[in-house]
């Protein structure tokens, strides 16, 4: 089991995670105007590329969102941030 370092609770067993999205990977908007194919290639048009990978994942015991930085050909965790404009006491438990 892979342990992932949450910013606001410290090392937890990868269970606690849940992948949230691409960091970077810009939703459409508004939806309500967005045509299906425009939707379909957002939410499966991406390509998995090997390397360095900026996901944003939610950590299920505490709730919180992050930026997590890894490796998806070693599985090396290279970096785990704080989303722009929080601060780990704003949602520490």
């Amino acid at each position: 089991m892979q342990l992932l370092p949450c910013p606001f609770c410290g090392p937890r067993d990868e269970p606690e995670f849940h992948f949230a999205a691409d960091a970077g990977q810009h939703r459409p908007s508004p939806s309500s105007e967005v045509p299906d194919r425009d939707w379909a290639d957002y939410l499966y048009g991406a390509e998995a590329s090997s390397g360095v990978a900026r996901e944003i994942w939610v950590h299920l015991t505490c709730g919180e969102f992050f930026l997590l930085t890894r490796d998806t050909v070693s599985r090396a965790v290279l970096d785990s941030a704080v989303l722009p404009a929080r601060t780990p006491s704003e949602g520490a438990a």
